[in-house]
């Protein structure tokens, strides 16, 4: 008689059992399987295992951002978990050559089984997509109801439940708000931006009327209309009132206060209490990417897998999926922070007391 092995056994810890026994094609249930179904499956099953990762570590950089007072070692932890997601949105990628090896025609052979299923009803990746802060009503190109309308009751209750909380973004906004460094009373850092900014364009203008004579008057036009657009892009900056209503017509997210210390932070990137901050801005527009290329990719699969064909949840498949890649970003105003950079060089220099409080001083007993 064989001896029951003590402590924790492999299989037993992960499950295996109940995980390997949940592949279960619809093609083999009805008699005549498709090859293909099985590794179908098996790839949306470790999608949604990796999702369900994913939605573990946002969660826990979302509690450290809800705390009013955030100790710096909790923003490197942040940055840790951040960039755990970006190398499992790689696995991700790299799932989609797996699943092209799947011809179309095999496809075809179950396809229809799946009817009405679809990518939609992903409720894990609905609500990283609501985590990172692109609510169901602020997407664009889709109708609420319809949108919601696919989910089955449970999970359309958990979803509305989740858009309950404060994102990621919002989080993000609250600390990018609270920071100090542009506040100081001796010092107008926005004021020496702003003088930065103006000799810079005018040096351009006098560079533009310097060679204007030996232009044609349709490239004259057109220099002086984006420099006119470079001027507003700018005082957009620096005008509340106009970035609210930028913010209003949905091409901002952030509030002005917010904008700009993100911006002081990418200016002053190298300062050593702005790296982790910086690197979690950084690590922020990674994870927006890395999901704007994946949808891409899906797009791609999907037209490779199915033409112009609608897609099983009754989408335009291929047409929907590519307008969705560039339509359902989160992170665009920290993107579009670099039109505001300037070279190392031009930076206005900071005070003495403001520079000793963004570095690290070591004392001697």
């Amino acid at each position: 008689m064989s001896e029951k092995p003590t402590g924790t056994y492999y299989g037993d810890y992960l499950e295996l059992p109940t995980l390997l026994d949940s592949q279960h094609p619809k093609s083999k249930a009805l008699g005549n399987e498709a090859h293909e179904e099985t590794l179908f499956i098996i790839v949306h099953q470790v999608y949604e295992l990796w999702f369900k990762q994913i939605i573990h570590e946002f969660n826990s950089v979302l509690d450290i951002f809800s705390t009013e007072n955030i100790p710096e070692n909790f923003i490197a932890t942040a940055v840790s978990r951040m960039e755990r997601v970006i190398k499992i949105q790689g696995l991700l990628l790299d799932q989609l050559p797996v699943m092209e090896t799947m011809s179309p025609m095999d496809f075809l052979e179950f396809r229809d089984l799946l009817v009405p299923a679809s990518g939609f009803q992903s409720v894990q990746f609905r609500e990283i997509e609501v985590r990172m802060g692109l609510k169901t009503n602020e997407r664009k190109s889709v109708d609420r109801d319809y949108f919601l309308g696919r989910l089955n009751k449970t999970d359309k209750e958990h979803i509305l439940a989740v858009e309950k909380d404060d994102s990621l973004i919002d989080l993000l906004q609250s600390w990018l708000e609270r920071m100090p460094f542009t506040k100081q009373a001796d010092f107008n850092f926005w004021g020496e931006y702003e003088g930065v900014i103006e000799k810079m364009i005018s040096k351009d203008e006098a560079i533009m009327k310097k060679n204007s004579s030996s232009m044609p008057q349709m490239v004259r036009e057109a220099n002086a209309a984006n420099l006119e657009a470079t001027r507003k892009t700018f005082k957009s900056l620096f005008d509340e009132g106009l970035h609210d209503q930028l913010r209003k017509k949905g091409k901002r997210t952030l509030s002005q206060r917010a904008t700009l210390n993100a911006l002081f932070i990418l200016l002053y990137r190298d300062e050593p209490i702005l790296q982790l901050p910086y690197r979690f801005l950084t690590s922020l527009m990674d994870i927006d990417e890395n999901f704007t290329t994946w949808r891409y990719r899906h797009a791609l699969m999907a037209q490779r897998m199915l033409g112009t064909k609608i897609g099983t949840g009754g989408s335009s498949g291929h047409h929907y999926l590519k307008m969705a890649a560039e339509n359902n970003r989160v992170y665009e105003d920290i993107f579009n922070l670099s039109t505001f950079l300037i070279p190392r060089t031009e930076l206005p220099k900071l005070p003495k007391e403001l520079k000793r409080m963004l570095s690290f001083y070591f004392i001697n007993d």
